[in-house]
């Protein structure tokens, strides 16, 4: 693989785990300690409506870090992807109910983060 396509296949699985979490918003509820019920798959209908809001807006720019030309519109779509996952670290990891829960999903926010960012360099 081209390392060239990195920033673009980064794009396209967030993207696709961006739409799973709007049709199933228990896929990012489960890990942040967000759920209930016996099968720990029942989201909160206030939780489900922010999560689809967070779902729409990564797909729309993991749909645009697929499609930006390259060069400084790629390079600027990337930047958009790391501010939101350095955001949600910070909020994810500073409010989230479930303080066991903070560490994972922030570790988790920042990698993609840094990964996202390091693809920059392949965004020329």
């Amino acid at each position: 693989m081209s390392l060239q396509l990195l920033p673009r296949l980064l794009g396209a699985a967030t993207a696709l785990y961006s739409v799973a979490i709007t049709l199933r918003p228990a896929v990012l509820a489960r890990p942040c300690g967000l759920v209930h019920g016996p099968d720990e798959d029942e989201v909160a209908p206030a939780i489900s409506t922010l999560i689809g809001g967070i779902g729409i807006r990564d797909a729309a720019v993991g749909a645009a870090m697929m499609l930006a030309p390259r060069g400084p519109a790629l390079r600027a779509v990337i930047a958009c992807r790391v501010i939101a996952d350095a955001g949600d670290a910070l909020v994810f990891g500073t409010q989230l109910p479930a303080r066991d829960r903070r560490p994972k999903v922030v570790a988790f926010a920042l990698f993609w983060a840094g990964l996202c960012a390091m693809s920059s360099r392949w965004a020329r």
